[in-house]
């Protein structure tokens, strides 16, 4: 048993806040009042006063690495980075080697992902080794435990695959998610198109690349009824296409990554290739507007697009190196700080978009803190700062290294069990 005494909780789904007492027992929420006192029985005793206790994060958009890619990052590594950063649950990506598009790559990862500390879910890919020709067998794969499908990393080009996708995950009740780049438009990928490209001579990523995808993705969202999810949104005419969409009903989700809120196309001439990432940064307008959208509602989930890559990969020339960033660590105080310190959001908001909004959309169990729930929380300072120098992922690709960070994961408890506890 574990009783958690005195902290501030915050539950956006049922949208309490105040001093709460939570008792735990196998892996579940017991009781939360006001004042609980524990049976003695084996029960330790979590003083929490100070603290804010919020329901374990849930982050979508995940890259574990494994199979194929282990030196960047595999399972276990990847569950202590997300236990540090408050993740309890992940929806790992399916593009891996092999690609999760077949059953024994999804039993692989399920049931390593099953001997860790967290809750490890995975995608399965759209298309059969994500080259956008095939469907791959969805009904099996999702009988098999996929929660949801994505090519991400490779846009999906052709139309009438994606609507037939998109007819068979809204008859399965499961998610399809989009990353949206056109690379017909696009001569170096991972740097905008404008002050960013011409500072390194070369031709960039188009705004147009993402906005045309997006459109047409979500005009097939509205006429097959799927549950579709834009990800890692990153521009402010996509935002408004998201907007004015979801005005005309379906199921649309849109996705925001701390990065994409935090920083603009500056930051890649600052760091060059552990600020390169796909989509990639782009204007300080775009920032505001995918921030306005988080504040609307129009963005609803915020997911890290956890991408790790081996430090000698991201030494390559910025045309060569590969794009993305660590993110599981750096979440939520990146969140904190940008958006909850900035007065854009509450906290409780915040944490909505990063938990409750996101397993609602992969029907998971979890993102919220009532009796009878899952024992997946995390005990959080808001007001404390951190400088981040390093990490419990196997990479370090993050232009945040340095930086002070507000907001301070002291405490992570996933299925009733302390995973990680801050050391001074």
């Amino acid at each position: 048993m574990l009783l958690i005494k005195n902290g501030y909780l915050i539950d956006p789904a049922s949208e309490t806040e105040g001093i709460r007492d939570i008792l735990i027992q196998d892996g579940r929420i017991c009781r939360i009042a006001e004042k609980l006192e524990g049976t003695g029985e084996a029960c330790e005793v979590i003083d929490a006063t100070g603290l804010t206790v919020l329901p374990g994060l849930v982050d979508v958009h995940v890259h574990f690495r494994d199979p194929g890619f282990t030196y960047k990052e595999d399972i276990d590594t990847g569950a202590a980075a997300a236990a540090r950063g408050g993740v309890t649950t992940v929806v790992l990506m399916a593009n891996t080697k092999p690609a999760v598009d077949q059953p024994e790559t999804l039993q692989y990862v399920l049931e390593k992902g099953s001997q860790t500390g967290i809750h490890v879910k995975t995608c399965a890919n759209v298309t059969v080794q994500m080259k956008g020709e095939q469907l791959t067998d969805m009904e099996q794969l999702a009988a098999l435990g996929a929660v949801g499908f994505t090519d991400d990393g490779i846009p999906l080009m052709r139309e009438e695959i994606v609507r037939e996708a998109m007819n068979r995950c809204a008859k399965l009740g499961l998610p399809i998610s989009f990353h949206e780049e056109d690379p017909t438009l696009i001569e170096n990928n991972g740097v905008n198109r404008g002050k960013a490209s011409a500072y390194f001579g070369i031709g960039g990523s188009p705004r147009e690349a993402e906005i045309s995808l997006v459109k047409r993705d979500l005009e097939l969202a509205l006429s097959t009824g799927a549950c579709v999810e834009i990800q890692h949104i990153s521009t402010k005419e996509a935002v408004e296409l998201v907007r004015q969409a979801k005005k005309r009903g379906g199921d649309i989700h849109a996705e925001a990554t701390p990065h994409h809120f935090t920083l603009t196309e500056e930051a890649v001439i600052q760091y060059g290739t552990n600020a390169k990432m796909n989509p990639p940064l782009r204007t300080e307008e775009d920032r505001l507007a995918i921030i306005r959208g988080l504040q609307d509602g129009t963005i609803d989930i915020i997911a890290t697009d956890h991408a790790p890559h081996a430090a000698q990969e991201k030494a390559r020339e910025i045309t060569q190196a590969p794009s993305g960033i660590i993110g599981l660590e750096t979440a939520l105080p990146l969140a904190i700080t940008t958006l909850v310190k900035g007065g854009y959001l509450t906290l409780r908001e915040a944490v909505r978009k990063m938990s409750t909004n996101p397993a609602a959309m992969y029907h998971l169990d979890a993102g919220y803190l009532a009796e009878g729930g899952p024992a997946d929380l995390i005990l959080v300072d808001p007001d404390r700062t951190q400088v981040f120098e390093t990490y419990a992922s196997k990479s370090a690709n993050t232009p945040f290294t340095g930086q002070t960070l507000t907001g301070v994961v002291e405490m992570t408890i996933c299925k009733g069990k302390v995973i990680f506890r801050r050391e001074e």
